[in-house]
């Protein structure tokens, strides 16, 4: 495959991950900076969970701390923590939270030219460490260019205390790199469009790293939050060095966007890509029951009632998925399947 043209690659300077990883923040926050001021944004959940004891660390080691609750990823949240770092005068912002609040933090840190920490308290999608966030526009959700984390803080001790779907979530999200690789090549067969190979093997290894340790990502173990977390990681680096998303979505990423979009159904957005790769693998004539039977394992959804997603809804979200993206060409074509190859689709995978 041909190289991507040279671009600015953004990497994380530090991935640090463990139990009582936290505790480091305030070193790795002067290994960034010379600042002695932060932002930290976060939610009423995300703080009690770890962003007060993030602003006590930093707090100690002789930072002044701005910490900033927020709610939605919404662009009037963005424009609010903007106006308060540029008061602040703040040089690093650091997202803590599981999504809404790490999306936040990195699209502002990027508008304003700072750094960005990432401090997770979840592990339910990629987006902890990406270059790209998703932030509602006129009520509408839009993956938009943000700052790849200068670095990532993942504490297993605090990922592990959510939920055991989210982190089934996150691992979809990783497996799903397998189908948005697949139209990554085949736009490039079809459309002439470059692909990165470097960024083409770094996503495609996290993805068959979650396949090769399936049954080992289980409820209530920090192992298994943090062999999930290094894949997530390595997915954001795989962005970064592509430029774009393209290594980690595709039309399995267009069909959970779809979804969010007629707001049906209770799905993760990890756990849409990953029924959206099950179908996406078929349309490809791939290897779609290894899709499943990997999100078996894992324990993350393969059917619609298990998301609360009838077939009617699926059926709306598969016909218009490829409007998500039009700049984006994949299995999808350019015009879309068509009511009865998305009913087809839905009925031969099983996910019905």
């Amino acid at each position: 495959m041909p190289f991507e043209k040279l671009a600015e690659m953004l990497l994380p300077r530090d991935v640090i991950g463990g139990h009582g990883a936290i505790e480091k923040i305030g070193e790795v926050f002067f290994k960034i900076t010379n600042s002695k001021k932060a932002i930290i944004v976060t939610g009423k959940t995300s703080a009690e969970i770890a962003g007060n004891r993030a602003r006590e660390i930093l707090e100690s080691s002789g930072i002044t701390v701005n910490m900033i609750l927020t709610e939605e990823a919404t662009d009037e949240n963005v424009e609010i923590v903007k106006e308060e770092a540029k008061e602040f005068d703040a040089k690093v912002i650091i997202g803590v939270g599981g999504g809404t609040k790490i999306d936040i933090a990195k699209k502002s840190a990027f508008d304003l030219g700072i750094d960005f920490i990432s401090v997770p308290t979840s592990a339910s999608h990629d987006g902890v460490a990406s270059p790209r966030a998703s932030i509602k526009k006129n009520g509408l959700s839009v993956s938009v260019e943000a700052s790849m984390p200068a670095a990532i803080i993942a504490d297993t001790e605090i990922i592990v205390t959510a939920p055991f779907r989210f982190l089934a979530s996150g691992a979809a999200d990783v497996l799903s790199n397998l189908t948005a690789l697949k139209d990554w090549s085949l736009a490039h067969r079809l459309k002439g469009e470059r692909v990165s190979s470097s960024a083409y093997a770094i996503s495609e290894f996290a993805a068959k790293e979650i396949i090769n340790n399936a049954s080992d990502i289980k409820p209530n173990l920090e192992e298994s939050v943090w062999l999930v977390i290094k894949q997530i990681a390595f997915s954001g680096i795989a962005m970064s060095v592509a430029g774009s998303s393209r290594p980690a979505s595709g039309a399995e990423h267009m069909f959970a966007h779809s979804v969010d979009t007629i707001k049906k159904g209770n799905g993760l957005h990890g756990e849409l890509c990953g029924i959206g790769s099950i179908i996406s693998m078929y349309l490809h004539g791939g290897d779609w029951r290894m899709i499943r039977d990997t999100l078996q394992k894992i324990g993350a959804p393969t059917r619609l009632d298990q998301v609360s997603l009838k077939e009617e809804d699926a059926v709306q979200a598969l016909m218009m998925a490829h409007k998500t993206r039009p700049d984006r060409y994949t299995i999808l074509g350019e015009s879309g399947l068509s009511e009865i190859a998305a009913r087809e689709a839905l009925k031969v995978t099983e996910v019905l």
